[in-house]
């Protein structure tokens, strides 16, 4: 089925960056585990700090700025860029690996709004977790990523 008009132009443009696409779509990716690896690390050194002292304040400062400064923006783009290059290539989405690496996706964007939430109990020194807890949810990205790759690599079925 051809396109015709403007839907056909933006299809011939996505298509034509779609190796640029598929660059800024890691680059983001990137970003976005480093944070995601990375803020669940902070909050296990802060869930052993006495609430209100310097050293959670501090912790307090640098959960913010990673969630707002590099993993909002970069979870946005990883999802835009994504997006985008489905749009280039739409017949990914009849392929069941493509379904299941949507499907980590989904579930890291759902990590990282529950991450969003308990820096927000830090914040507001609501926090009740120990730093074992944190310990153990700081796998959960890798094992998502694991699974992702696999199938975006892999291509397995």
């Amino acid at each position: 089925m051809a396109l015709n008009g403007w839907m056909g132009d933006v299809f011939l443009f996505l298509s034509m960056h779609y190796e640029f696409l598929r660059a800024m779509h890691l680059i983001s990716v990137i970003a976005w585990m480093a944070g995601m690896f990375y803020l669940p690390r902070l909050f296990v050194y802060h869930a052993q700090t006495e609430p209100g002292s310097d050293t959670s304040e501090t912790f307090k400062v640098m959960e913010h700025k990673l969630l707002r400064i590099i993993m909002n923006p970069a979870l946005i783009a990883s999802w835009v860029f994504g997006i985008l290059l489905l749009c280039a290539n739409p017949a990914l989405l009849s392929v069941g690996w493509m379904h299941a690496k949507l499907l980590g996706a989904v579930l890291l964007t759902g990590l990282h709004v529950v991450y969003a939430n308990w820096r927000r109990a830090f914040a507001e020194d609501r926090n009740t977790k120990s730093h074992i807890f944190y310990r153990w949810w700081n796998e959960a990205p890798t094992l998502l990523m694991i699974f992702i790759v696999i199938m975006g690599v892999l291509e397995p079925f």
